[in-house]
């Protein structure tokens, strides 16, 4: 069975820093993409950041780039997303996502790319 724990979600004022992490198991991490996405109230569920199996590429949403950072450590089976410079408009559910490498498209920007997904965590920016 697949699971996909995300945490690491709080309250955070304007400008302050997150690291959320997404302990993945039930499957081989190594070989998955992995993407965060975020859900404000009332919105669609939207790509954050991609990370490949390998580790040697990322993508970004350009309303994060230079701000966030997506990593992975293969060892622990676990991604994280380091979040910088936190705005008001950050505040959202933040999902991680499992995609098998094998699956065609890189990047995988689509909810319906990921057939796996976490609970998702919390992140409220005050202003």
């Amino acid at each position: 069975q697949v699971q996909l724990v995300e945490s690491g979600g709080r309250l955070v004022q304007t400008g302050g820093s997150l690291r959320l992490s997404c302990a993945a198991s039930g499957l081989s991490f190594s070989s998955y993409d992995m993407g965060w996405f975020r859900q404000a109230p009332g919105k669609e569920r939207d790509i954050v950041a991609v990370i490949r199996w390998s580790g040697d590429s990322t993508y970004y949403a350009d309303v994060v780039k230079g701000r966030f950072t997506i990593s992975r450590d293969n060892d622990k089976n676990t991604v994280y997303l380091q979040m910088t410079i936190l705005k008001p408009e950050d505040t959202a559910v933040y999902y991680c996502a499992a995609a098998a490498k094998y699956t065609i498209g890189w990047p995988k920007l689509r909810t319906l790319e990921y057939p796996y997904w976490g609970q998702g965590t919390q992140v409220t920016v005050s202003s």
